[in-house]
């Protein structure tokens, strides 16, 4: 058991140190309650004396108090439970949400190193799986620690020798419990681990399975498949077979115990030092001073596997975020549309350099084109304009301001960014154009659905703007997906854009329609705009030629012709 992870736990705890007081005041009561019951019980026995010679009146007086016990016992324990589930799935609560809010502000390294699915695994599974084993903690813990420290008072009372046997005896079960558990908190580590790997791949398969299909990768899929469920299988057996010795092992010990003060008990019934009933008393007490050792080995056992999950999901609460917005930015900025890079070098990985001494002056209003073969940096440069990454030299400045100046969400506020990759939640058409933003008009919505060409095919969608799509946009083709991105972007204007390959899955009559759409919205505003297919950069005032990450040629069309450069090259192997 990670004793660290333990302590992460117990602070998030800690929040509701009211509820759990109510919750350990209540084992006590409990506790108390029924160690009560067998002293009544005990009383009982010792008033049937004899054949005829029975207190039937003290006897039902005796068994009157037994219900009222056991009702009272009954109404504890529901109100317990009741504040431990409160304990656990706010603490739980508490947890999930930490962890969601990292991942909103964790940076996008990790995320592009990190399997979808084995992040979706951490917040959901690794949780539940924590929930189960923190809810029984809660529940078996305070009362089985009440339980034997009010036996062991009791015991000691009624027979100090008797007493001090079992005393000696229990620390084997405690042994066993501990020895058992040392070695399961490891196989338990590994089989979240290998329940991650099943559930990132499984998410990678749904996502893409339309791919698996078309290249008849169904086979080789299984057999990853199987090789994983085969994993998960082995260390899950394992680790179920080690935390399963606990109980039958502690209960071996603890029957050990039982048959120990029966011995001993029946001893002092027949020397005159116990009458029978007190030793009724003293083989319940036996009794239920082992039971709880029994609840709390297998508390121990679910705890490792708590534990286990919890310490992967505190391991991404504890990822490093992004580079905090700098204590110099103002409280809001508004760009006007001067962009200019100086000396600007990064690379993904630090040991196979990209762009190097990047330099570039863009004035406001102007249409800035990036072309160049795969992998020459064009989406890099755009990743680094809107500051997902960092650059690794040199500054960016927008405005004469260093983009680490500004607030990231001032920052990206002020571009507008259509991408090759259409994103859609799951919601309403309407939902979808808005993205969350607030204060447009239903005219407004539709509006910018006729500018971007998506209007028509909205109509003609069973609710219109309130028809609901998934996430994946349901029935929708990647052109309408698209148009519907182009939508969100001429909703609400900023004063810089960015088009990344915006028109890739578009008719080619529509999109002769959209550029002219766009070219209205380009007006005054700076855009940068990466591009494949030339002809549809021909009107931007700078075309940027970039290759391994350094600009190689830059003008507008027809000076880049002239040249016969590599856009010349380029330019001609599309039109030849």
């Amino acid at each position: 058991m990670k004793k660290g992870t333990l302590k992460k736990v117990l602070k998030y705890a800690g929040k509701y140190r009211l509820i759990i007081l109510l919750s350990m005041l209540l084992a006590v009561a409990v506790a108390l309650l029924t160690l009560y019951v067998p002293i009544l019980a005990g009383n009982a026995v010792d008033c049937l004396i004899g054949k005829g010679q029975v207190d039937f009146t003290k006897v039902v007086s005796i068994l009157a108090k037994m219900v009222v016990t056991v009702i009272l016992i009954s109404v504890f324990q529901w109100i317990m439970n009741k504040a431990n589930n409160r304990i656990t799935f706010q603490v739980v609560r508490d947890v999930r949400t930490e962890a969601f809010d990292r991942l909103q502000n964790l940076p996008f390294e990790y995320l592009d190193n990190k399997q979808t699915g084995e992040i979706v695994s951490r917040i959901i599974s690794d949780v539940d799986l924590f929930s189960d084993g923190l809810l029984m903690g809660f529940t078996q813990l305070f009362t089985g620690v009440v339980t034997i420290i009010g036996t062991i008072v009791f015991m000691l009372y009624l027979n100090f020798k008797i007493a001090i046997v079992v005393v000696l005896l229990t620390p084997l079960s405690l042994f066993v419990a501990k020895f058992i558990a040392s070695r399961s908190f490891s196989l338990f580590k590994q089989q979240s681990e290998a329940r991650s790997d099943q559930t990132a791949f499984i998410d990678e398969m749904i996502g893409n399975l339309s791919v698996v299909k078309a290249f008849a990768h169904e086979d080789e899929n299984m057999e990853y498949f199987d090789e994983v469920n085969e994993r998960l299988e082995k260390t899950s057996v394992k680790a179920t077979f080690f935390s399963s010795l606990t109980n039958p092992s502690t209960r071996f010990i603890n029957n050990i115990v039982y048959a120990a003060v029966a011995l001993f008990g029946a001893f002092a019934c027949i020397s005159g030092g116990m009458t029978v009933g007190g030793l009724t008393i003293f083989l319940s007490y036996a009794n239920q001073y082992t039971k709880p050792f029994n609840e709390i080995s297998g508390v121990v056992t679910e705890l490792q596997n708590a534990l286990a999950c919890a310490e992967r999901v505190f391991k991404l609460i504890e990822e490093s975020t992004e580079i905090p917005d700098s204590g110099n930015a103002p409280a809001y900025f508004e760009a006007n549309g001067d962009v200019e890079l100086d000396n600007v070098s990064f690379s993904y990985d630090k040991s196979k350099k990209l762009i190097e001494n990047l330099n570039l002056d863009i004035k406001k209003g102007q249409r800035v084109a990036i072309v160049g073969p795969t992998g020459s940096g064009k989406t890099t440069l755009i990743n680094l304009l809107m500051r997902f990454y960092d650059v690794d030299e040199g500054a960016i400045t927008i405005d004469g301001r260093s983009i680490r100046d500004i607030k990231r969400i001032d920052l990206r506020n002020s571009f507008g960014m259509v991408l090759q990759e259409t994103w859609l939640r799951n919601g309403t058409i309407r939902d979808n154009i808005t993205l969350g933003r607030e204060g447009f008009s239903d005219e407004d919505i539709v509006n910018a659905a006729k500018a971007s060409h998506a209007h028509s095919f909205i109509k003609r969608l069973p609710n219109g703007y309130d028809t609901v799509i998934s996430e994946n946009g349901g029935n929708l083709s990647q052109g309408q997906k698209q148009l519907l991105c182009i939508t969100r972007v001429m909703l609400s204007i900023p004063p810089m854009l960015i088009l990344d390959e915006a028109t890739s899955s578009i008719d080619t009559s529509t999109e002769i329609r959209i550029q002219k759409a766009f070219n209205k919205m380009m007006a005054g505003r700076t855009s940068f705009i990466v591009a494949h297919r030339l002809s549809t950069i021909r009107e931007a005032d700078v075309i940027l030629v970039m290759k391994d990450g350094h600009i190689i040629e830059q003008g507008n069309h027809n000076q880049l012709l002239e040249k016969q450069g590599f856009y010349y090259k380029l330019y001609n192997s599309q039109f030849a």
